[in-house]
């Protein structure tokens, strides 16, 4: 049961009138969160005790703080005290809700579903308002610091280098038990380690061994040369003192560690969902690793649209499941993957490709390198040798010939299968000096190893990216999603996480950036406002830079926008303003027609569009 809540509710108080100004950022998060159809959550909560504070007001409360830079929760209490808007989105309620509570919504895992009907939401909106269409996805991640210590370090090679000592040295130790006449038949008929619960068992058996002895030392007579009894008890004791102070405890840890790792090879003692990893914001620029997640973000015109958040260091292992979780919330989201190089792999081709039937724009790691000069007289590269498709033979810069050989099959160490064809040079025994170009240091003939499936995704992405349309979504990447970790770490000073777990810290980073969401939309509302209240005049310069507002809206509307050509667009304006009118005019006039015209290439091929493209993308 949830207390009535309503922030448009007359009170009896002084600001009984007051609102936040038209574009502030409030409105568009109270808009959002009003959205939002929660009688199924509002039905999973109690129907007794104390009314329980409002989802949505806590969900509003925490979007306007983080866009703020406040993520402490009392602090965030704090300003539902004092902050004049945060009172307005609490909807003037008496009593404020403590950090506590605060605290326990965000890393609620109830919230976690709140929050993925916000950003569908948010889709929903920005796509009928046309910001955003199904051109594109822009793909990148980012590192974030977890709450933890920087040197409370797990390592997966320390566990696998002194688990088995401990094992040795309990196996040595069960054998002395043994030899004692301790009757212990605790371990299988097999020479496996003993666990953690098999050494409590030892112990036990140990203790309640030197339980009877101390009896019979205490019934028995004092003999001369000392006691057999308490030998052997004095044994006992210090036998049962190394299981408990030292290898059971070691052995528990191992035991925690192991079942944490999972497919990682360390974790934060701190925070164990928390992996360590190479943070850019070092400001010793050691190559320190810290704890911390990876960040994947899915966007579109600097909006986040999806995110999610991972264990793993490296971005190429993180697409799969990432694009996974997207086209399963939204089939139809996009047409176009486009991220960087270290996105580019087989596994990942193969997966857009034959899966999502999606087409990709992801460069692989030696891309760039391909395309310089250097590399094309590189006889050492295969890519530059002679292949002839009938005989399946290479020939390299040197004219040595290289013939099918075998089939080979490769597993990484993530278990993926790769498959090479594998090519032997031919034998040049009645030329000395082709033979030696042939052969090795070692005498054996040279091989290549071919992967067709690679090179036909790499060939293919080749095409993608340098067709018109490729060039032009590659071109857009750096100035889309970037951004948006720029406006998450810098301004919105977001570097680290206050909560702990991968579930409480999903749940934080999809609140700040939302909020990054709203604060960019505020913006761009606002900007609108004030182009659309100037008046023109009689100027040609003011009636200049309303077009270019309105360029601004209608290309944000548009798949394919780039801020490069609109800079060197208003150049242009700027410096045309310093010629003749009649040129001026042109100018305008061919800008307007640009922004009525879906296709400026169909235009005839005139003055006036020769000077538009300039302007146009």
């Amino acid at each position: 049961m949830q207390m009535n809540y309503t922030n448009n509710q007359t009170t009896l108080k002084l600001e009984l009138d007051w609102e936040p100004e038209e574009h502030h950022i409030a409105w568009a998060i109270s808009t959002l969160v009003d959205s939002i159809p929660t009688s199924d959550l509002e039905a999973e909560s109690s129907w007794t005790g104390r009314p329980e504070y409002p989802v949505k007001m806590l969900l509003k409360m925490l979007l306007f703080s983080y866009s703020r830079s406040v993520f402490s929760g009392r602090k965030i209490a704090e300003m539902g005290d004092e902050n004049l808007v945060m009172r307005w989105l609490m909807g003037n309620i008496v009593t404020v809700p403590s950090y506590r509570t605060i605290n326990r919504f965000r890393v609620h895992p109830r919230t976690k579903t709140l929050i993925k009907r916000l950003y569908s939401l948010f889709r929903t909106q920005l796509t009928s308002l046309g910001l955003i269409d199904d051109s594109a996805l822009y793909i990148d991640g980012t590192k974030l610091a977890a709450n933890a210590n920087k040197y409370t370090f797990v390592w997966r090679k320390s566990v696998e280098k002194n688990e088995p000592k401990l094992d040795e040295k309990s196996n040595q130790l069960y054998d002395q038990i043994i030899q004692n006449e301790v009757d212990l038949a605790v371990r299988q008929e097999t020479d496996g380690s003993l666990d953690s619960t098999e050494l409590k068992a030892v112990s036990d058996k140990v203790s309640n061994e030197i339980d009877n002895l101390s009896q019979v030392i205490a019934n028995e007579k004092v003999k001369p040369g000392g006691s057999q009894n308490k030998r052997r008890r004095r044994k006992l004791k210090h036998y049962n003192h190394l299981l408990k102070t030292d290898l059971i405890p070691r052995k528990q840890n191992y035991e925690f560690a192991n079942r944490t790792f999972g497919e990682r090879n360390s974790f934060a003692k701190t925070d164990t969902d928390a992996t360590f990893m190479r943070m850019k914001e070092d400001p010793m620029k050691n190559g320190q690793l810290k704890p911390g997640y990876n960040l994947q973000v899915a966007s579109q015109h600097q909006y986040t649209l999806y995110f999610d958040l991972f264990q793993r260091p490296t971005d190429t292992r993180t697409l799969v499941p990432f694009l996974s979780s997207i086209f399963t919330q939204a089939p139809n989201a996009s047409q176009y993957v486009v991220a960087d190089a270290g996105y580019g792999s087989e596994m990942n081709y193969q997966f857009i490709s034959d899966d999502l039937e999606k087409d990709f724009l992801i460069p692989y790691g030696m891309y760039e390198k391909e395309q310089t000069r250097a590399y094309h007289k590189d006889k050492r590269k295969v890519a530059n040798w002679d292949y002839d498709e009938y005989n399946d033979c290479y020939t390299d810069l040197d004219g040595i010939e290289f013939r099918f050989h075998n089939y080979s099959i490769r597993h990484d160490r993530y278990g993926t299968e790769r498959k090479f064809k594998v090519y032997w040079a031919v034998d040049y025994f009645e030329d000395p000096q082709r033979q030696e170009l042939a052969t090795t240091q070692s005498g054996r003939p040279r091989q290549i190893s071919i992967n067709a499936n690679w090179e036909y995704f790499k060939n293919k992405a080749k095409e993608q990216l340098s067709s018109e349309i490729g060039r032009q979504l590659y071109g857009q990447r750096k100035i889309d999603v970037e951004p948006i970790f720029a406006n998450l770490k810098a301004h919105l000073a977001f570097k680290r996480f206050s909560v702990r777990g991968l579930s409480a810290t999903w749940n934080e980073v999809g609140i700040a950036l939302m909020a990054n969401n709203l604060v960019k939309l505020a913006k761009v509302a606002a900007n609108l406002k004030e182009h659309g209240q100037k008046q023109e005049g009689n100027s040609h310069k003011s009636r200049i830079s309303f077009l270019f507002s309105y360029r601004i809206r209608v290309m944000s509307q548009t798949r394919l926008f780039d801020y490069r050509r609109l800079r060197y667009a208003r150049l242009m304006a700027n410096r045309s303003w310093r010629l003749t009118t009649a040129y001026r005019f042109v100018a305008c006039i061919t800008l307007f027609l640009h922004l009525e015209c879906p296709n400026p290439r169909t235009w005839p091929n005139s003055c006036a569009a020769t000077f538009a493209r300039c302007f146009c993308v």
